[in-house]
């Protein structure tokens, strides 16, 4: 497999991925304006679906990221500092996709502790870490 079709599967899975972790907070939002047991229950089944769905893509896209800095090679990998401050920002992302698993298992047990501002907030968060990984992946620069 060529390093292209690395970078294909990478971004496609990483796409996929985000799709999930910006829809997610959407759905404790909601969760936490509904009074309705019924609309909570339904949403806590989305959540879920939702969660272990896009797991396998935060997963794959490990595993093609791995295969793109193994096919680079060492020095590559020594020598590009941007990566590296890449890095610590994915690891941020997959934090982030623990902490979502953490609150959905909150929201199920209640009554909730957060409001709907709170999941807003957290709804926004990576879109911030998305924009510096994208400008650190195409500028190749450290800030």
């Amino acid at each position: 497999m060529t390093i292209l079709w690395l970078k294909v599967l990478h971004i496609f899975f990483m796409v996929a991925w985000f799709a999930g972790i910006f829809y997610l907070p959407r759905l404790f939002v909601y969760h936490a304006e509904t009074e309705n047991m019924a609309v909570k229950r339904q949403l806590e089944v989305m959540q879920r679906r939702l969660f272990w769905f896009v797991t396998p893509f935060a997963v794959l896209t490990l595993v093609f990221g791995v295969s793109l800095i193994i096919s680079y090679g060492k020095q590559w990998f020594a020598a590009a500092a941007w990566l590296h401050v890449k890095l610590v920002l994915v690891l941020c992302l997959y934090a982030f996709h623990g902490y979502l698993y953490v609150l959905m298992q909150q929201l199920k047990r209640r009554p909730n502790h957060h409001s709907a501002r709170f999941f807003r907030i957290i709804n926004e968060a990576p879109v911030l870490i998305l924009f510096a990984v994208i400008a650190l992946a195409v500028l190749k620069t450290t800030p």
